[in-house]
């Protein structure tokens, strides 16, 4: 319990700074379905257009994480069950949140994005983003998860999540 209190005063010093109010991410956040062929094909190439885009402006590239990558297919699987589209996700989470609820301890950054029907839109779209395009191009940041998620209508839902 005190270490879990400790978890919580930390992570209530980083959220103001990160996005906000800070909340535990929910179980169906933390341990997504596995995903399907198609979803790791489309999170694999937008890993790699991701590091394309990062080679190209100096910085080095990504390597995937699996507790981004869990994080990350959490909330875009909240979100395509859900039809919400928001960086905030169950219960008031944020990306700190859910990344460190599945075992990452130093998240940067969160890029989500919905009904792009290829690894190369949703790229392109990110890049034209100033904000999305700024989380793409830190250098400093060196993991990486990517969560591309069906939802029942078949609408594609997108989390990339960044770590130091």
């Amino acid at each position: 319990m005190r270490s879990l209190l400790r978890r919580f005063a930390l992570a209530a010093l980083i959220v103001p700074a990160a996005a906000g109010v800070m909340m535990t991410a929910s179980p169906a956040e933390a341990a997504p379905a596995k995903a399907k062929s198609a979803e790791q094909s489309l999170q694999a190439d937008i890993v790699r257009l991701t590091n394309v885009e990062r080679s190209s402006h100096g910085c080095p590239a990504l390597t995937g994480n699996a507790a981004l990558t869990q994080a990350a297919r959490g909330h875009s699987t909240w979100m395509g069950t859900t039809g919400a589209f928001s960086h905030t996700g169950r219960s008031g989470s944020n990306f700190v949140a859910r990344a460190k609820t599945a075992g990452y301890a130093k998240p940067s950054a969160e890029n989500i994005a919905w009904g792009y029907r290829s690894a190369t839109e949703v790229v392109s779209a990110w890049m034209r983003s100033p904000g999305h395009r700024a989380n793409i191009l830190n250098c400093k940041s060196t993991t990486v998860g990517v969560g591309a998620v069906y939802a029942a209508n078949g609408a594609p839902y997108y989390t990339q999540d960044f770590g130091y």
